[in-house]
């Protein structure tokens, strides 16, 4: 799951999957009040702390006193110019979290199979819901979340 969540980040990026496990892992450790039902539910909380650190991880690298929005360069890279990821990301957490309001389950099926990895039919199991009903949450978030990402308020403007 974490190898998943890294493969879309920035070349460049800082935190690298074995300090996600780690940290997701320190964060299910502390957890005492969580009674585990299956393999599934313990996916979904996984993706969900996987969701909150690399949204953390991204705000934390936007502030000022760590060189605000500049982006890092290595001597290695200096012709090649790629996308700053982390704004992508703190874009999305603040849409999903919007969407989450609107669409609980939606909100859901993103966080499992976006973050979290699964696939279609696994993300059915961890909600029990079944595999079209997941399918067509799946296509809904991803427009409502790009919609929403873009800036495209729907009124011609």
């Amino acid at each position: 799951m974490a190898h998943r969540c890294m493969a879309r980040e920035n070349p460049g990026h800082t935190l690298q999957t074995t300090a996600l496990v780690n940290e997701a892992y320190l964060r299910l450790v502390d957890i005492q009040s969580v009674s585990w039902q299956d393999r599934a539910h313990f996916f979904a909380i996984s993706a969900r702390l996987m969701r909150r650190i690399l949204t953390d991880f991204a705000r934390s690298r936007n502030y000022q006193k760590r060189g605000g929005g500049a982006v890092q360069v290595s001597l290695d890279e200096g012709l090649l110019l790629t996308p700053q990821k982390d704004a992508d990301i703190m874009a999305l957490d603040a849409a999903l979290s919007e969407f989450a309001v609107l669409y609980p389950r939606q909100s859901q099926v993103v966080e499992l199979r976006f973050f979290g990895g699964l696939e279609v039919e696994e993300a059915a199991e961890a909600l029990k819901i079944s595999p079209v009903t997941v399918k067509r949450d799946w296509r809904f978030a991803k427009a409502w979340l790009l919609k929403a990402v873009s800036g495209d308020k729907g009124d011609g403007s």
